[in-house]
């Protein structure tokens, strides 16, 4: 007997639908075919295991499965529910009609109980636009992929349940009302319970006024920045609340957002509001300076995402940055460039999406004290030591750093103030009305949504600046020594700064603003 089983691979952070084709003779042999990893071929014990504790042995059977397209490689424990359904249809205990109907995918306990998978929304978006009527999962993975509307999602809770849910049968014999229902999710009820983290505001932040200011302006305008200064001096505290006046993520960034966590098998660890698992809220990552050119940007020998894509949409936080390796450090030039990273192994190139916000923070030298005027720590650092310390950030990653800005420590007569700063609530309302201007500029854009994601052809569209202020500009590009990149991100960040104000033409001061946040030449020494 020859049935069809319907599943899907995780490539990238997309699914492929496949096809599990199960053929059954009698016997006692199995042979699984069709570019299985380990995991995979694994399954067969823990599916029969499954099958015997739960009273549904298909004894002296033969199994030929193969897995379609057999050019895809098949990862993870996840395809172990479609072949133990395919098993049981194979040995005409389920009717096959049904199966044409739905996707099937989910990992399997000894006990028969489903445990949850990775990549669910992507296999619920590979599901609706197949045609397949529902998705039969985990009841763990459900309300994630339930907000793909268009399509039905079951969540079940073991084997027994998925052969009663298939061949038509109640839910409960004890309860005849209690039928099998399709999980529903109200997307906009999410968006609607999602809110800015309440202590983590910037009305806690003692002076540092023109780091606020610089941080604003990154802020409005999604450019990456970088504060410099001594241990103390509010530099982490203030990266953690940026996420605090971000404007809200979009339906259409959620879902994107959730697809790379969902592939990295994070939305199972943290659920989402409401307890789902679609992410409402921009990503914050801060990882350590130990931190693997790999884990940083993705890939592996079965590739996958990596922290420059899970702040996809968010706030990518590398503090102490010169601490990182410098080669960690000069593979994020592409992304920062391009907003995504394609990673190439041999037998496939996946590629991930890494549209982030850089901040970083750094000292300006090992001791953390160089440029202090404090008699009571001086700074302890030779030449040779700063400039070894400082030559760990290479000049291409930092030109591709928009802000960079000098952080000071906080004079004792301001951390005694007992009147709080300004709230993160009011510096976001003023982002949003400068993001609700580039909205409207860009709204004929499906990749541009932030003045930092123009192209070189729309900031010579939008960014024209009077004859005096390109005659200053010129002569700062000259004075400081600055690239044609470091040219195009000072219009950028004026751009930014003139939507802040309201104004439809950067103005000088808006412009030198913008070229006074470019130079790092005093720590450089």
């Amino acid at each position: 007997m020859l049935v069809k089983i319907y599943s899907a691979a995780p490539v990238g952070i997309e699914a492929v639908p496949v096809t599990i084709e199960v053929h059954s003779v009698p016997g006692f042999d199995f042979t699984l075919v069709g570019l299985p990893d380990s995991a995979v071929k694994e399954s067969h014990e823990r599916i029969i295991a499954a099958l015997t504790v739960n009273g549904l042995e298909t004894l002296r059977r033969s199994y030929t499965i193969n897995m379609a397209p057999a050019d895809i490689k098949k990862e993870g424990a996840a395809f172990d529910l479609p072949l133990a359904v395919g098993m049981l249809a194979g040995a005409e205990k389920l009717k096959v009609r049904e199966l044409a109907k739905y996707m099937i995918m989910g990992e399997l306990s000894l006990d028969g109980s489903l445990q949850p998978i990775r990549g669910a929304l992507p296999i619920a978006l590979a599901a609706r636009k197949a045609g397949f009527k529902g998705l039969i999962l985990p009841e763990e993975n459900a309300e994630e992929a339930a907000v793909v509307e268009g399509i039905e999602v079951y969540g079940l809770r073991d084997l027994t349940d998925v052969v009663r849910f298939l061949n038509g049968e109640k839910k409960d014999e004890l309860n005849p009302e209690d039928t099998w229902a399709p999980v529903k999710v109200d997307t906009e009820a999410l968006f609607a319970e999602a809110s800015y983290p309440t202590d983590l505001d910037f009305a806690d932040v003692r002076g540092q006024y023109k780091v606020r200011r610089a941080v604003e302006i990154a802020a409005a305008g999604g450019h990456n920045m970088i504060m410099v200064g001594p241990p103390g001096a509010g530099k982490s505290m203030i990266a953690k609340r940026i996420p605090g006046i971000l404007p809200p993520l979009t339906l259409e960034e959620a879902l994107e957002t959730t697809k790379i966590h969902s592939i990295a098998g994070l939305t199972n660890k943290k659920r989402g509001a409401g307890g789902s698992g679609l992410i409402v809220e921009r990503p914050f990552r801060a990882p350590h300076h130990t931190i693997t050119d790999v884990a940083l940007v993705g890939g592996g020998q079965n590739p996958h995402p990596g922290e420059i894509s899970l702040a996809h949409n968010g706030v990518l936080f590398l503090d102490e940055l010169p601490e990182y390796k410098r080669s960690a450090l000069e593979v994020m030039r592409q992304p920062l460039e391009d907003r995504h990273i394609t990673v190439a192994r041999t037998k496939e190139t996946v590629d991930y999406p890494a549209s982030f916000m850089l901040v970083a923070a750094m000292n300006p030298c090992p001791c953390g004290h160089y440029g202090e005027n404090n008699p009571a720590h001086p700074c302890t650092c030779t030449p040779a030591q700063i400039h070894r310390y400082l030559g760990k950030i290479s000049g291409p990653l930092l030109d591709r750093i928009d802000i960079q800005c000098e952080i000071e420590a906080v004079p004792y007569e301001q951390l005694r103030d007992t009147q709080p700063g300004e709230s993160s609530a009011a510096i976001r309302e003023r982002v949003l009305r400068a993001r609700a201007r580039q909205n409207e500029r860009f709204k004929d854009s499906k990749i541009v949504h932030c003045n930092a994601m123009m192209s070189a052809k729309m900031v010579r569209e939008y960014c024209v600046i009077d004859a005096e202020s390109d005659k200053m500009l010129e002569m700062m590009m000259g004075k400081l020594g600055l690239s044609a990149r470091a040219y195009d991100r000072i219009l950028k960040v004026a751009r930014t700064i003139a939507d802040l104000e309201g104004k439809e033409a950067i103005e000088k001061k808006h412009l030198m603003e913008a070229i006074s946040y470019r130079s790092l030449d005093r720590w450089k020494g």
